[in-house]
């Protein structure tokens, strides 16, 4: 995965896109800095973990953030509203 491409992309797309705040910013690097160090398009991972990465304190705001992306779609999210398995997240396909 090229996250340097990602990142330009991602970058390029929210310079036009009100929307998207800081802590969006945020959760998207952090996203990117998780899916670099396991080496897949695909992570599994808990909330409280990328929030860590992510700076976030919060879990309302970590998950405002986190669903807004998706709905954004900047990310895919899976979510799995159960405590002992780790929700998806995944980087849609784009040309």
């Amino acid at each position: 995965m090229d996250v340097a491409s990602h990142l330009d992309r991602f970058f390029k797309e929210i310079s036009v896109d009100v929307r998207v705040t800081v802590t969006h910013i945020s959760v998207y690097a952090a996203i990117l800095q998780s899916l670099r160090k396991v080496g897949t398009g695909r992570l599994s991972m808990f909330g409280f973990e990328l929030m860590q990465v992510a700076k976030i304190s919060s879990g309302k705001t970590y998950y405002k953030a986190i669903r807004e992306l998706n709905e954004f779609g900047y990310i895919c999210y899976e979510p799995s509203f159960k405590k002992n398995q780790p929700s998806k997240i995944s980087l849609p396909d784009r040309a």
